[in-house]
């Protein structure tokens, strides 16, 4: 009796026995409550539930347990019960906004493992609301331990509106960013985005809130402001990708000077050439018809119709494309010439693949510019390069 007497005349000691049964409640419950749980959860097939282990949700819900055992033990500390009550309180939103948070998060992978995710991602919609939450858990919070309304506590923070919109200014804006990115789908998690000013060029891989992570082709990340990339421009691949076509649009550069008429060696050889013999028939009485029409002077060269090598080369590249496997037949298709300049009459192929792939891509262009680059002497046409050291010796050497 003498002992229970003291305990009750000694709040210290009261406070410490009170410690030691709710420390003792919480490991009861680790041990009763929680690893069977835990247990349960990996034994079943589902990869859903695991996710929640992983995120913590109960072992930062067992806390409650231990806080109970607080709510029941209150009533002996006599003048400080309101007091107690009050913190007791706060601690108990506290956990809740915890778990709601964990919750959140939870969810959050879960939809990141499901197929929607790559329609719309709501990695910044779920932010947004732990924002509220938080907010609103503190609102509560100081409401308990300050005994005033809420009405009383929202009517100070009227005054302060100028300074949280100041605070906040970022977090609304790439708010109102992130609605933009998913109403108008802009971009998702797997395009390949290009942002120029930003130094970005490569995959999306995450969209938060305030961020946008973009991973380089050199494997470096890019974090750009999620409103900030959306107030400047960028360019989205997805749109290649998504029409099975990508662009080859590339010169072949040929020497003005090895531009000529045919003349009877080009026409023997050009006839071996399979790819061109229908251009050959409906070409040559095309031609025939034409001269037909000329008068005496038909032997002289500016009064008749004849074949060029360059436009033979420009017909060769057209059937060789047109028959390769590997070009959308459904996309443009030009091969056309450029205005002549200091680097030789550029010859352009402007045709589209039909493997979006990168590495498959680069395949089949360099293929066909090998094949094109090796051909085109046979058309007594060279490609122009610039001179090298080699043809500055050669000249020398001449001399």
């Amino acid at each position: 009796m003498e002992f229970l007497t003291t305990i009750k005349q000694n709040i210290y000691l009261q406070a410490g026995l009170v410690c030691i049964g709710s420390y003792i409640s919480f490991l009861a419950s680790k041990i009763i409550i929680l690893k069977p749980i835990n247990s349960w959860f990996r034994k079943t097939k589902t990869k859903l539930d695991d996710v929640f282990l992983q995120s913590g949700f109960f072992n930062r819900l067992i806390y409650l347990f231990p806080l109970l055992i607080l709510y029941n033990l209150e009533g002996i500390f006599n003048q400080y019960s309101i007091f107690i009550h009050r913190i007791l309180n706060s601690i108990f939103v506290l956990i809740i906004l915890i778990c709601i948070n964990v919750l959140l998060s939870a969810f959050g992978d879960v939809y990141d493992r499901s197929r929607f995710s790559k329609r719309m991602h709501i990695k910044g919609y779920l932010q947004v609301i732990k924002l509220i939450l938080f907010i609103v858990g503190t609102l509560g919070i100081i409401t308990i331990l300050t005994g005033q309304s809420p009405v009383y506590l929202l009517s100070g923070i009227g005054a302060l509106t100028a300074v949280l919109m100041l605070v906040f200014k970022d977090t609304i804006l790439s708010f109102v960013a992130t609605i933009q990115i998913n109403s108008n789908d802009l971009f998702k998690i797997g395009d390949w985005v290009e942002a120029p000013q930003f130094g970005a060029d490569g995959d999306v891989v995450d969209i938060a809130l305030h961020t946008v992570k973009i991973q380089n082709w050199d494997k470096t990340i890019t974090v750009i402001p999620t409103h900030k990339l959306i107030d400047s421009s960028f360019k989205n691949w997805r749109g290649m990708t998504d029409s099975g076509g990508r662009r080859i649009k590339r010169s072949i550069h040929i020497d003005i000077s090895t531009i000529r008429f045919w003349d009877e060696e080009l026409l023997r050889r050009f006839q071996q050439f399979d790819l061109l013999q229908d251009y050959f028939e409906s070409k040559l009485k095309e031609v025939d018809n034409s001269n037909q029409t000329v008068g005496e002077n038909l032997g002289q060269m500016v009064n008749e119709r004849r074949f060029t090598n360059i436009g033979t080369f420009r017909a060769y590249i057209k059937v060789y494309l047109k028959n390769h496997s590997d070009i959308h037949d459904e996309m443009t298709f030009l091969i056309r010439q450029l205005p002549p300049g200091e680097k030789g009459l550029p010859m352009e192929i402007y045709v589209f693949t039909n493997d979006t792939d990168w590495i498959r891509y680069e395949s089949i262009q360099s293929d066909i510019f090998d094949h094109l680059m090796a051909i085109v002497s046979e058309f007594d046409l060279k490609v122009f390069q610039n001179p090298s050291g080699n043809d500055f010796k050669s000249i020398v050497r001449s001399k």
